[in-house]
């Protein structure tokens, strides 16, 4: 589906007020074509230059970061933070610390999660930030005071009810604790609801690291069961092999399939006797060695260097690492071999090539900003939890958690239907996303 012009002039002048910043373009383009159906059945949608709004971040902060490494040499960093809106709810979005990261990333990741928190009918706005800077290779002194330096600057932009970063690439609940306890340090309060994914020591939520990477999981198993299908017996392959891959490969393993593949950023590992986590949990999580020593342990396994898993045979596929992972190539090779329903554990992993291969083969895409949602969810709980000095059960929020992803299944699926296009995740998810966003923005007004 083209933009149609006045939608087209639009995306012209996001990417002309944005110059270089290919992936926000890519996000923009791909809702604004989505909501086309919304629009043309409710022209008032487009007055006060609502879209306009919608694509244009309330606020943007990009800092310096000077920390201190282990040989005493100052070292310099980016730091961002983006408030993209905050119709539904203070900023909720994770901080990424990886070298890829710029300001068009943290953009597009911000705009990504307007839709995603809005689906999740948990009142929460988006924001997204991160820094430049990569934990890889570098000692817990390091990490430590990167943590402290960056959150010096950012603390004046945060709080339980204006902003409330969480985890991404690069930030576990190791980090979430040093920039925690600096934010604590700096400010004189403990407001626990500030970040979420800390440790459950500091107001944490049992759950959140699974909560990805599980809810991807059971919006797959939602999504196999409007087909009258289960996962049992079936093939599925993932990259990634970091908190979100292992997580949606341990609930796939539960619900009965054969996880066969998974990658990091050095290839991937292919064990057609199904990979095995307690192996995978021992060298990547506890040790931290490359993913290819898993075949010093699995006879079964091998390890081919750089490339994706894209070209085993499966019943499923879930992208679980980075933005724009799996192409058009990729694409074509999972149609040939059988694939017939795809999941975005990652934000927007599959590029639009790869998106139009899949729509042409008829295969199922669930996008990123429903199927991942899971982990803003359950940060959502964390803050719950936080302004009550309270604490759930593991098994209650599992229990919250799985009810969400199959609340935002059928809204997604509720709204794809109702323009004509059953079955279409990713018009259902960004049309369901947007009327609601849409209409929080009306009510409050032209600002």
């Amino acid at each position: 589906m083209s933009l149609e012009p006045e939608l087209e002039d639009l995306h012209n002048q996001i990417v002309a007020r944005n110059p270089a910043e290919p992936e926000f373009h890519q996000a923009t383009i791909e809702v604004l074509t989505a909501i086309q159906p919304v629009l043309r059945r409710d022209p008032g949608l487009r007055d006060a230059r609502l879209l306009e709004r919608l694509c244009e971040p309330e606020r943007q902060t990009m800092f310096r970061v000077v920390w201190t490494d282990d040989n005493g040499e100052a070292q310099v960093n980016r730091g961002y933070r983006v408030g993209f809106s905050s119709a539904l709810g203070p900023y909720k979005g994770g901080l990424r610390f990886h070298r890829s990261v710029n300001l068009g990333v943290i953009k597009f990741l911000a705009f990504e999660q307007t839709f995603k928190n809005a689906l999740t009918g948990l009142g929460l706005g988006a924001g997204k930030g991160g820094s430049d800077f990569d934990p890889a290779g570098r000692s817990e002194g390091e990490i430590m005071r990167f943590c402290q330096a960056f959150m010096t600057e950012l603390y004046r932009h945060i709080g339980p009810h204006t902003d409330v970063p969480a985890g991404d690439i690069g930030v576990g609940s190791r980090e979430i604790g040093y920039l925690f306890g600096q934010y604590k340090r700096i400010t004189n309060r403990f407001d626990a609801g500030t970040l979420t994914g800390k440790d459950p020591l500091v107001g944490g939520s049992s759950m959140r690291p699974e909560a990805t990477g599980y809810g991807a999981a059971y919006f797959l198993d939602a999504m196999l069961a409007a087909r009258q299908e289960t996962a049992e017996g079936k093939t599925a392959v993932v990259s990634g092999s970091g908190n979100v891959a292992y997580h949606v490969m341990d609930k796939l393993q539960d619900l009965g399939a054969n996880v066969v593949a998974c990658s990091d950023s050095t290839g991937y590992l292919h064990d057609p006797d199904g990979i095995r986590l307690d192996v995978l949990s021992r060298i990547k999580v506890r040790r931290r060695l490359p993913l290819s020593t898993y075949t010093d342990f699995v006879a079964s396994a091998k390890f081919v260097a750089g490339e994706r898993p894209w070209d085993i045979p499966c019943d499923l596929a879930v992208p679980a690492a980075t933005q724009n992972e799996l192409d058009e190539t990729a694409a074509i090779s999972l149609a040939k071999n059988g694939v017939t329903v795809v999941v975005e554990g990652a934000n927007m992993p599959c590029t639009p090539a790869a998106l139009e291969i899949f729509d042409l083969a008829e295969i199922q895409v669930a996008p990123g900003k429903a199927a991942n949602a899971g982990g803003v969810a359950t940060s959502a709980f964390e803050m719950q939890q936080n302004a009550a000095r309270d604490r759930w059960s593991s098994q209650e929020i599992d229990t919250r958690l799985r009810q969400i992803m199959q609340n935002i299944h059928d809204s997604c699926l509720a709204a794809a239907d109702s323009f004509d296009m059953p079955g279409d995740y990713i018009a259902g998810a960004n049309i369901s996303g947007f009327m609601t966003v849409a209409a929080a923005m009306n009510t409050l007004g032209l600002i």
